[in-house]
């Protein structure tokens, strides 16, 4: 059944259900075959590779994609399409590795960066959120990223990402002040750059006014030393406002629930495709005989979709679909008949405990 709970009653049962099973953090299965892709975004990609994924034999069971700054990384989770499980041939593993690095560079200029990296199962694979965090860092798409150019003396009346770094050599630490809007996982993704850049932090404190979220961390090079050179404090403040915004989602979220079936992602994305949408971010997974996931989604522009145009994408999709109209500084959705405007709840920095930020950062070996 197709569902628009703009128009009728609440959220049907079968999609509140199966997201309650999905949308969670993901972590990629050790039965399946990963695979990892960076490189530069562009209308359409993520059709192109579930296509040729498709065209392959294999059988997408997860995917989560970001893109940020121009970039792209994604993790698929794929299974042989005939037999399930793992692929194990190598001969057609390198067919699939040659035949994606052939659709990611298809559109890149030379020297232009990109990667596609096939992994086998692991029993201690990185998070994946996490892992996305290092592939992204890797591709370089933080050297854009300045947040407020400090010109701002009014802190509190600017919505935009300010990091600073001091040097405390009196006492060997260096001192980073993060200020940005307040979000669901905002201290996991800060811990994941620092601690991902090789600094170890030795105290820290987080505090919340209002819509907006503070963080201050004392932190030493894993050498034992502070920050020594004003090029390393610039790369710091960059690889930060980089964390805290590539996963600030662009676009109108639409949560899908719908059969399990091979190629589903080649066709939902192709959908989009066709109707000139193009995805900024993806979470995909299969349950069983049931598929579930959520796409944000903006035209090829990189503007807001036109209603129209998701509303027919919609009806195209089939299944159970939610539409959420969600900007990137809002936490309201809809979710009534009425299209009124209801605040969902949401965890921030203002809940957490000094156990949390000690667990969170001692859970960061591998």
């Amino acid at each position: 059944e197709l569902c628009d709970t703009r128009r009728r009653g609440g959220v049907p049962k079968e999609l509140q259900t199966c997201h309650k099973r999905k949308l969670r953090p993901c972590h990629i299965s050790t039965e399946h075959t990963a695979l990892e892709i960076t490189g530069r975004d562009r209308p359409g990609l993520m059709s192109d590779i579930s296509a040729a994924l498709y065209e392959l034999g294999c059988h997408i069971t997860a995917a989560v994609a970001w893109t940020h700054n121009g970039r792209m990384a994604c993790i698929i989770q794929v299974e042989d399409g005939l037999k399930g499980g793992p692929i194990m041939v190598q001969k057609r593993l390198a067919l699939v590795q040659e035949k994606l690095e052939s659709v990611v560079e298809g559109h890149h200029e030379n020297g232009d960066k990109r990667s596609v990296l096939l992994t086998a199962p692991a029993a201690d694979r990185t998070h994946t959120e996490r892992r996305l965090h290092q592939m992204m860092y890797a591709d370089k798409d933080y050297e854009p990223c300045q947040g407020c150019d400090g010109s701002c003396r009014h802190w509190n009346g600017c919505k935009k990402t300010h990091v600073t770094v001091e040097t405390c050599k009196e006492k060997g630490y260096s001192l980073v002040n993060v200020r940005s809007r307040d979000r669901n996982k905002l201290l996991f993704d800060t811990v994941c750059a620092l601690t991902d850049m090789q600094y170890v932090v030795f105290h820290a404190a987080v505090s919340l006014k209002g819509s907006m979220a503070n963080q201050e961390y004392f932190i030493r090079r894993q050498d034992g030393c502070s920050l020594v050179s004003e090029t390393e404090s610039r790369k710091l403040a960059q690889c930060l406002v980089a964390a805290i915004e590539r996963r600030v989602s662009h676009g109108v979220r639409l949560e899908v629930c719908t059969e399990n079936k091979m190629g589903l992602l080649w066709y939902l994305t192709r959908v989009f495709r066709e109707n000139g949408l193009s995805i900024t971010r993806t979470e995909i997974g299969t349950h069983g005989e049931r598929a579930s996931g959520c796409f944000y989604v903006t035209d090829a522009s990189g503007n807001d979709a036109n209603p129209r145009t998701v509303e027919l994408v919609r009806q195209q999709i089939g299944g159970s679909v939610l539409v959420v109209n969600k900007s990137p500084n809002s936490s309201l959705s809809v979710s009534r008949s009425s299209g009124e405007m209801e605040e969902r709840p949401r965890f921030s920095l203002g809940n957490l405990l000094w156990s949390q930020l000690e667990r969170l950062t001692s859970s960061f070996g591998h």
